[in-house]
């Protein structure tokens, strides 16, 4: 959701570049700065109705450009996931083992998230999950 050579840049001279907070763009701000507020958004398509993610300026089903920010509801069904135990990349390094995932949104599109505050051993295709923000950056967590 920001371009691929912004990803990980870090915006203080000097820090440590971030891989897990992409760069905003003039598109995206709006998705970036509701998520710092604790809202999360997605797209619908005006002409055909439909909610995607990740957000971009058409609809991927059929092709409008007619597309708005909307709130989502924050649920979700954990739809697969993967347990990383070694990442070198800040900051994930610090936070091995750590729950990669795909959420399918009430509304509808799948999105790549972490799951937190969940044993990785209790996780199960379908089960409830909510929406929660990490620095900015939502992560979903058991309901």
């Amino acid at each position: 959701m920001g371009s691929p050579e912004a990803v990980g840049r870090s915006e203080r001279p000097g820090a440590e570049a971030r891989y897990d907070i992409p760069e905003t763009d003039a598109f995206t701000r709006a998705y970036w700065t509701a998520a710092a507020e604790g809202r999360l958004l997605v797209r619908r398509c005006r002409a055909c109705d439909r909610v995607h993610h990740y957000p971009r300026e058409f609809c991927p089903h059929c092709w409008s450009e007619d597309v708005r920010w909307e709130r989502a509801s924050g649920r979700a069904a954990l739809y697969t996931w993967s347990v990383v135990h070694h990442n070198d990349l800040p900051p994930f390094r610090d936070r091995t083992p750590y729950v990669a995932a795909v959420v399918e949104l009430a509304e509808g599109p799948r999105m790549m998230t972490e799951v937190v505050e969940a044993v990785p051993s209790d996780l199960r295709a379908g089960m409830d999950l909510s929406v929660a923000f990490r620095d900015g950056v939502p992560v979903f967590r058991p309901s």
